[in-house]
């Protein structure tokens, strides 16, 4: 190894490896928002001298470690050095483990301000500032330069030959990926364009969108390149994600193949499952009195993880059994390994989310990351679910018949202000600019509480209230930011699920509008973010909403279909708005049954909701009978999802029905005569209702284009995507009927794929 090499590694990071111990436990940790935790600090710092130092910077070396990070305050005249953390409840339930590790950061802090700045001895202050009472506790220790060296070097003996190991296989992955070769014979038609276009990207440190045609191989033409600029960039890690599991996949593969062509480069790829799949005992809670999985779980994960880094792919099976194997948690395991993986492979949330590890991780450890987003058309929509949040009265009742005793007084003040809420508004809907005060406060209460007596009784668990707990944390951090991004708005209904009859019912959402102001810092930590899919036209659409920088590059890939592959018609003597439904029935079923009669085979057929869907399929069956027939159902699991593609086989014929945005409008492969047409009867308009017209006001105001951001942009990217089953391959042929008389207009058609030519049936 290079005698040169050093690797550098935050404080935090150092002492989380070297210091934690004992059981994974997070009975104490989630009750203070970041928010707070940000204002805790500043109101802890503003009641110091004027002389005291915030946020000092420091570092320095042990062998090929290079220190670094900020410790919280120092005050010079004092000589004393501060680390200061927030809390909610009684400092008395505080698990020692975590004690123990905020020592741990304190110490090296110590050490490294004594080394910069001469100082023989330093007075060490953990300072516990209580969210709810303001109040400090502040746990003091002498410490000598000498015994503070001492600790630090201890600390970095013990992560310097993992760390040694780490800079071998940086230089060893390095090495292999400069002189790596494509893994197949040649580029596919657009691949090569794809793959230039993100190998720019990050050699200018930019963000980039690339509306690239399905079929081209994106997975691979996008990892690749990004691989290529590990090396060349000095890039640590790759983050691949996407909206669905097959996308993963698809990107696992690529991997795979990449490091089928060249077998000696290291390469670790790891798979994020969510903690849904990938929890072993859900009716347990996260510590060690609860979950054996927990307990001791920072004692055994040395060995686990070292043993994982041993295994040649490191999918959700693979880290699933070396877990089990070592008898700690599978998905905790995971998210320990990202920090030593060079591709991480999950959903958009790991990153763009509110709380999302990838980024938190990033920023800590000040990571130089590419990330890639598969399907990125998915991505507004996702961006403002991951920023809303949605709390049902009926689930707070049932709540408050099941909940323990000492949470029925906070839950029941929560039930009062929200009824006050109800009875207050008389519409069906309301959309509010500022949000409840007295709610929000009895809703904080109650999330202290619930916090409160989690950590009085380990054993404890009920997943309802445990559901409540984690939203209703979640309503209160989107509260800290609340402003012209979003809206808060009301729906009542009489009754529902779980509710008397008569007595009404309701919805409280603070619903995100405008995703930009949340991902701006997103795109910003990153070194280069490239978003691709084969609909992201027209490009300033998701550039603004979702807040990509100035400087984002854009690419049109050119398809690898030409217009005589695909037949396009436009069924313009068809309206299917909504009042016109009924009677467009019959043409629609008359148009199917001309284009099957025409050419038999296998197709799909696309409608605006399962009613209508319905409708059509009942006509269609009695008109044509001797047409096999089959649909999608409400609610279907993925058993029942395999059962309707698998009727798309080779050589079959009949017709599937199905809603546009559904399961089969996009992320499905039927290559070949599997699929030979589709048939759709929308625009894919969002419906017109309360929530989608406030969007529409802000997007007008944000943008002068509040229809097109609403309605005409979302709706026609679900057409094109569906549509974009047809022809899957450069042999593929096929047909499409766009069946609406609106299709027929300038504005639509020149939002369709530029290689289709669009006529007349």
């Amino acid at each position: 190894m290079n005698a040169t090499a050093s690797y550098t590694i935050a404080v935090r990071a150092l002492c989380e490896f070297t210091a934690k111990q004992g059981d994974l436990d997070l009975r104490f940790t989630p009750t203070p928002t970041a928010q707070e935790g940000i204002e805790g600090h500043a109101i802890v710092t503003s009641r110091r001298d004027d002389g005291y130092e915030r946020e000092v910077g420091l570092s320095g070396h042990f062998g090929p470690l290079h220190v670094r990070g900020r410790a919280d305050g120092y005050d010079p005249r004092q000589n004393q050095l501060e680390e200061i953390k927030t809390y909610r409840g009684d400092l008395s339930r505080q698990p020692a483990n975590h004690r123990i590790l905020h020592w741990a950061q304190l110490k090296v802090y110590g050490h490294l301000l004594c080394s910069a700045r001469e100082l023989p001895a330093v007075r060490l202050a953990l300072v516990y500032f209580d969210i709810g009472t303001q109040k400090e506790t502040v746990l003091t220790e002498e410490a000598d330069a000498a015994s503070l060296r001492a600790f630090f070097e201890d600390q970095c003996g013990r992560f310097v030959a993992w760390a040694e190991q780490e800079l071998a296989h940086r230089a060893a992955r390095d090495e292999q990926l400069r002189s790596l070769r494509f893994p197949h014979a040649g580029f596919r038609p657009g691949q090569r364009e794809l793959a230039e276009a993100m190998y720019k990207a990050s050699a200018r440190g930019c963000s980039l969108l690339a509306q690239a045609p399905t079929g081209i191989g994106k997975s691979i033409g996008s990892i690749f390149p990004m691989l290529k600029a590990s090396a060349e960039h000095g890039l640590d890690k790759i983050f691949f994600l996407a909206a669905k599991t097959s996308g993963r996949s698809m990107a696992l593969g690529a991997v795979e193949t990449i490091k089928r062509s060249a077998p000696l480069l290291p390469l670790r790829a790891l798979e994020l499952a969510a903690k849904s799949t990938a929890c072993e005992n859900p009716d347990k809670a996260c510590h060690g009195e609860s979950c054996p999985l927990a307990q001791g779980f920072y004692d055994r994960l040395p060995d686990a993880r070292a043993a994982a880094l041993q295994q040649p792919m490191l999918d959700r099976a693979s880290v699933r059994e070396v877990a089990l194997a070592h008898q700690v948690c599978p998905y905790y395991l995971q998210s320990e390994l990202v920090r030593w993986a060079d591709v991480v492979v999950g959903d958009y949330n790991y990153y763009f989310d509110i709380s999302a590890m990838l980024y938190s991780l990033t920023q800590m450890n000040g990571w130089k990351v590419g990330v890639l987003a598969d399907e990125a058309h998915n991505m507004v929509s996702r961006a403002r679910k991951m920023y809303s949040a949605e709390m049902d009265h009926v689930r707070l009742r049932v709540l408050r018949k099941t909940a323990p005793d000492a949470l029925h007084k906070p839950l029941d003040r929560v039930h009062r202000q929200w009824s006050a809420l109800e009875k207050a508004q008389e519409a069906e809907y309301a959309s509010h600019t500022e949000l409840p005060e007295k709610f929000m406060a009895t809703l904080q209460t109650a999330c202290t509480e619930i916090g409160d007596y989690m950590a009085e009784h380990p054993a404890w668990f009920d997943a309802d209230i445990l559901d409540f707990y984690f939203n209703a944390l979640l309503f209160g951090r989107l509260a800290e930011s609340f402003g012209e991004h979003s809206l808060f708005d009301i729906e009542k209904s009489d009754g529902g699920r779980g509710a008397a009859a008569g007595r009404v019912n309701s919805l409280l959402c603070i619903r995100n509008i405008l995703p930009a102001p949340f991902l701006k810092q997103r795109f910003e930590a990153a070194h280069a973010v490239a978003l691709f899919s084969a609909t992201l036209s027209p490009w300033n659409y998701y550039a603004d909403t979702l807040g990509m920088p100035a400087d984002t590059a854009w690419v049109d890939v050119a398809s690898p279909f030409d217009a005589q592959q695909l037949q396009v018609h436009i069924a313009s003597h068809i309206s299917t708005r909504y009042q016109h439904r009924e009677r467009s029935l019959a043409p629609i079923a008359a148009l199917m049954g001309e284009q099957y009669q025409r050419q038999p085979g296998n197709y799909l057929a696309f409608f605006s909701s399962f009613d209508y869907m319905e409708k059509a399929a009942d006509l269609f069956a009695a008109r044509h009978p001797d047409v096999p027939l089959w649909r999608q159902e409400r609610r279907m699991d993925e058993t029942a999802r395999d059962a309707f593609l698998a009727r798309f086989h080779e050589g079959g014929e009949g017709i599937g029905f199905a809603v546009l945005g559904g399961s089969f409008g996009e992320g499905i492969d039927l290559p070949g005569d599997r699929l030979i047409g589709a048939f759709i009867a929308t625009l894919g308009l969002p419906q017109i209702n309360p929530v989608n017209e406030q969007i529409k006001a802000r997007m007008e105001t944000a943008f002068g284009a509040g229809y097109d951001y609403t309605y005409l942009y979302p709706g026609l990217q679900k057409v094109v995507q569906a549509a974009g089953r047809v022809i899957r391959t450069t042999s593929d042929r096929g047909t499409v009927h766009l069946i609406d008389d609106r299709f027929g207009r300038p504005e639509v058609q020149a939002l369709l794929p530029a290689w289709w030519q669009v006529g007349a049936p």
